[in-house]
């Protein structure tokens, strides 16, 4: 049984209530939304437990019932702040307040994130991006947010594999297989990658899907042209001189994210390579511009604003015995810069 005093908090009421936190902190506090059922069981739980609200305190200290923490790898990647935007309209729903920190795809400074989370005690955390392959790095962030919530603290995430935590899991790797597939029907066989960060695990499983798709209709992944940069817009430039410096036959490039999708069309542009008639583009996400850009991206959509929605409606749960896992679906959105593979001997991409 929790104890009552100073280390009490509220998500032990809401705990022991059955309800979640942004549930326990309206009950007692009086505001509109819960049932007067509801609201009478939390304060009796609150009664029993002793527990004694300060709201003053709790939003000083950053406190369980008002504070979230999102973690992204790069806030002004579309990709990203559509997802914050997701968690945003949880957190005006629910009376909380969202703090952002931006991590750069480092993992190193990731953890310094969230430890600096952990010391300020808020109440959740929310990580959104790429898991590492690295298994070093992963048990370290694992072994944080194990120990945050045995004090009460609760946690979701989107796209990690191993942090043995509540998830919100991005199709990724049937995403890749429907590029793949795509490509495939209109006639592509010298297909390049803009692959994005090594290390990256949703760079792993897209790749995959997209070798799977090839494997499927019979042809040899090894004929896949992989180039890796960061993945980021200014990644995919370098990514696609590297294609059409070493792979001019290519047909195809599929960038492994739309920022990167987003560089590779400026290079085509300045290289006057007309898209799709010469090469086919193809990007992943559907962030809120590619429909916009010319030629459009074709690209694979995931529902980024409602995944967001959905890692922070997770943490808000009582917690469960096992961690839940939440798949995202994905959709193929065919538009302007893919089409028909260019007959064998058109002119060369340089």
């Amino acid at each position: 049984m929790p104890r009552p005093g100073p280390r009490l908090r509220l998500v032990d009421v809401a705990e022991r209530a059955g309800v979640s936190l942004a549930t326990a902190s309206r009950a007692l506090a009086g505001r509109e939304g819960v049932s007067e059922e509801v609201a009478r069981h939390v304060r009796q739980v609150s009664r029993e437990l002793g527990y004694v609200a300060n709201p003053y305190a709790r939003t000083l200290a950053g406190g369980a019932s008002s504070t979230v923490g999102l973690i992204v790898h790069q806030i002004d990647d579309p990709y990203f702040s559509e997802i914050a935007s997701g968690v945003l309209q949880v957190a005006a729903e629910e009376g909380l307040l969202v703090q952002i920190a931006h991590s750069g795809r480092d993992p190193e400074n990731e953890l310094r994130q969230l430890r600096h989370l952990i010391a300020q005690q808020v109440g959740i955390i929310l990580i959104a991006g790429s898991g590492y392959d690295d298994p070093r790095v992963e048990a370290e962030a694992r072994a944080e947010l194990a120990g945050f919530q045995r004090s009460g603290g609760r946690v979701a995430v989107i796209g990690r594999h191993a942090l043995g935590v509540d998830a919100v899991v991005p199709d990724n790797e049937a995403g890749g297989r429907a590029i793949g597939a795509h490509l495939l029907a209109l006639g592509h066989r010298r297909i390049a990658v803009a692959a994005g960060t090594p290390g990256l695990t949703t760079v792993a499983d897209r790749l995959a899907g997209v070798t799977a798709a090839l494997a499927a209709h019979g042809h040899s992944p090894d004929d896949l042209a992989v180039v890796h940069s960061d993945f980021t817009r200014d990644g995919g430039r370098v990514a696609t001189e590297r294609i059409l410096h070493y792979h001019p036959e290519s047909t195809a490039i599929i960038a492994l994210n739309d920022a990167m999708a987003i560089g590779v069309l400026s290079v085509l542009r300045s290289r006057r390579i007309p898209v799709p008639e010469r090469v086919s583009v193809v990007g992943f996400d559907d962030v809120s511009v590619a429909a916009d850009l010319a030629p459009s991206l074709t690209t694979v959509r995931l529902p980024m604003t409602e995944m967001g929605r959905m890692a922070l409606t997770l943490a808000l749960k009582p917690r469960s015995t096992r961690p839940r896992r939440r798949s995202t679906g994905h959709t193929l959105v065919v538009r302007d810069s893919t089409g028909p593979a260019p007959a064998p001997g058109g002119r060369p991409a340089h």
